[in-house]
């Protein structure tokens, strides 16, 4: 996977954060979910790196990126936290400016840097999710039905770890085909070995349920305090017409709350329709990012690839 990538892991204020960076053109960052890495991005990043300057990245916790002990207050797993990562990652590959684009914790990660750090952000792509504060106060029995693993993760330590921990790629894996129209057999087989290395670390495992944890506490508070803020920049909304987020919200009305300028697309699969479609998603997120014009790009520190 990603040949023709450097792969590099970077110090950002004592957190090592691991990527892939190729190509040429404006800056775009990927970003994963829940419970990938960036290996998701594997078929899609080489078709963007033909035009963009294209940056895959995993977030703390997850993948080869660093995987801190979570704090008692849930803040270094914040998607705060995980944000600044990001934003120091770029700035430490000299793109001072950049496209964004994220798929389930990456798009939440994504959404809290637009607020935080609008300044940055070029463009904002959200893969499948509605707001985080929408997922808690907006639930029912059919949302915690689908969702449950959002309340199984955020236990108190070492709970959900331990069992988790007995079968991991049973637990992960029932994650991936449990949101709608994906079978394991859907998957790319060197990325669905990729998820499992990274899952079967127990670190990993500590990292995704403090992930969840962070988002039932202090993101609910940081989300709480900012529903005023609406995110400035472009925003394209992408989405899994057959997956269990689309039955239960209607996704870019969600967004449309938070967001002053939206574009929504689609792709006939589940939450996972980047694996499923990776030519169909890279189509539409080139089209998207292609759609800016080059002075878009003035002082976005492209040269410092």
């Amino acid at each position: 996977m990603f040949e023709g990538f450097e792969l590099k892991v970077i110090a950002v204020t004592g957190i090592d954060i691991a990527c892939a960076v190729a190509g040429d053109g404006p800056p775009v960052l990927l970003l994963h979910g829940f419970p990938q890495t960036m290996a998701m991005w594997a078929r899609v990043a080489p078709r963007l790196a033909e035009r963009f300057t294209v940056v895959c990245a995993d977030l703390r916790g997850y993948g080869a990126s660093a995987k801190p002990t979570c704090l008692p207050d849930h803040s270094n797993y914040a998607f705060r936290a995980m944000a600044d990562d990001q934003v120091g990652l770029m700035r430490h590959l000299g793109f001072e400016r950049f496209h964004l684009v994220g798929h389930d914790r990456g798009g939440r990660t994504g959404h809290r840097m637009a607020i935080d750090s609008p300044e940055a952000i070029l463009s904002l792509t959200l893969m499948d999710i509605v707001p985080t504060y929408t997922m808690f106060m907006d639930t029912n029995r059919n949302v915690a039905g689908s969702y449950w693993h959002w309340y199984f993760l955020s236990q108190p330590a070492p709970f959900p770890e331990r069992l988790i921990a007995s079968d991991p790629d049973f637990f992960y894996e029932t994650c991936l085909v449990g949101w709608g129209a994906t079978r394991i057999t859907d998957f790319d087989p060197e990325m669905i070995a990729a998820y499992r290395k990274a899952w079967r670390n127990s670190a990993m495992i500590h990292g995704s349920c403090s992930d969840y944890r962070a988002a039932a506490t202090i993101d609910l508070e940081h989300d709480a305090k900012d529903l005023h803020r609406k995110v400035t920049c472009p925003t394209l909304v992408l989405y899994g017409s057959a997956g269990q987020m689309a039955r239960l919200f209607d996704i870019p009305n969600e967004w449309r709350k938070r967001c002053i300028d939206v574009t929504e697309a689609s792709l006939p699969g589940g939450h996972f329709f980047v694996d499923q479609f990776p030519e169909k998603t890279a189509e539409i997120l080139s089209l998207f990012l292609g759609s800016f014009s080059s002075n878009d790009h003035q002082n976005d520190g492209n040269s410092g690839k």
